[in-house]
């Protein structure tokens, strides 16, 4: 088994003050020095990339998109947020280049054959492109600071917490005023990675009698919205509703976001620092260039929020068209480098630590 290491929450902050370098121009022929590094613009790169999946990261796509694009005008990016589920099976069938997941290849449904199948030549992998931390949001007016512990939101979830003024939430906010508003508890309607990590969190913490998936159990009732834009507006539109999405829909939408307590009980707010400090301690699960993570969701760190995903990009390390290896490629060189991480911050998500991105470029760098 090979491990991650400590990715310390400094080296997020380090891989941002990396100075570009030649190292993460694996294209050739660029010799402009302020295009992107990876990008290769001088050399007349053109054609279209198709890959769906992940809504959690649509919103970095379209930041990569955009600055990917500014250098190189000939190349068309067209990213459907579909939803992970979708996403996957949009590669497996052969639809799309990449997908974007929050999850890895699922073994337990014979993913990774399947899309190992779908490369041919090569084996399908799983590249950690972005953190994104998961935010409990909620709308209950009056209440600007709200605590839940895990076994908490797994009642909440599982639909056996009703009221706002529920012993259980009163116990961890002792000092808040509460409603006796009805809980409105919005799920992903539709296969999500999200769905995937939250159930898997709930699962590992909260005594969830599920198994975590990318549908929502439909025995935890509740009501479903489609996509993290879903999600943000049906919170956003209730009162008294509550929901889970990624941090960068939740501050696009200026939702309240909960405290979440941690394995040993600290009651943690959500930022990506925070975040970061529960990926310290992933583990590196796949092999050679596969780089599936396995996450801590009870991690006792201090300061260190639990509720976090990794989004990836799955694609084949071989086996593409000539033509969709070529531009893959330049472009994950692109969203793996030091100008690539640095856009995230500003989007709600965070970098990935500097250790971890190292051996995600020599992945994408393999891709052929």
């Amino acid at each position: 088994m090979k491990y991650a290491g400590r990715l310390a929450v400094a080296a997020i902050a380090g891989v941002l003050s990396l100075a570009a370098c030649g190292t993460d121009n694996n294209t050739g022929g660029t010799d402009t020095a302020s295009a992107p590094a990876g990008s290769a613009g001088a050399a007349g790169l053109s054609g279209t990339i198709n890959a769906a999946g992940s809504s959690a990261q649509a919103n970095a796509i379209a930041e990569w998109k955009k600055s990917f694009q500014s250098t190189n005008p000939g190349v068309s990016i067209n990213y459907q947020p579909s939803g992970s589920g979708a996403g996957v099976q949009a590669f497996i069938q052969g639809t799309v280049a990449f997908a974007g997941s929050d999850s890895a290849l699922n073994d337990a449904k014979g993913e990774p054959a399947q899309a190992d199948g779908r490369c041919k030549t090569g084996k399908a992998i799983n590249l950690p492109m972005v953190t994104g931390p998961v935010a409990v949001v909620y709308n209950l007016p009056g209440v600007d600071s709200l605590q839940l512990s895990p076994k908490t939101i797994g009642g909440i979830f599982n639909s056996t917490i009703t009221k706002w003024d529920d012993a259980a939430i009163k116990a961890d906010n002792p000092d808040a005023k509460l409603p006796s508003t009805p809980i409105q508890a919005f799920h992903r309607s539709d296969e999500s990675g999200t769905s995937d990590n939250f159930t898997k969190f709930l699962k590992a913490t909260a005594e969830w009698p599920y198994e975590p998936a990318k549908a929502f159990p439909a025995e935890a009732k509740g009501q479903g919205a489609k996509g993290s834009d879903g999600i943000a507006q049906a919170v956003k539109g209730a009162e008294g509703a509550i929901s889970y999405v990624e941090l960068s829909y939740a501050e696009n939408s200026s939702l309240s976001k909960a405290k979440v307590a941690n394995g040993s009980g600290e009651f943690v707010e959500l930022t990506p620092e925070s975040a970061g400090k529960t990926i310290e301690a992933a583990e590196i699960k796949g092999t050679g260039n596969d780089l599936k993570l396995s996450i801590d969701y009870a991690t006792k760190a201090a300061g260190a929020y639990p509720i976090v995903l990794v989004t990836y990009e799955i694609t084949c390390e071989k086996g593409l068209s000539a033509e969709d290896s070529k531009l893959v490629k330049s472009f994950l060189t692109y969203t793996a480098s030091d100008e690539g991480q640095a856009a995230l911050t500003s989007l709600g998500y965070a970098p990935l630590p500097a250790s971890l991105v190292a051996k995600v470029r020599t992945a994408v760098e393999a891709i052929a």
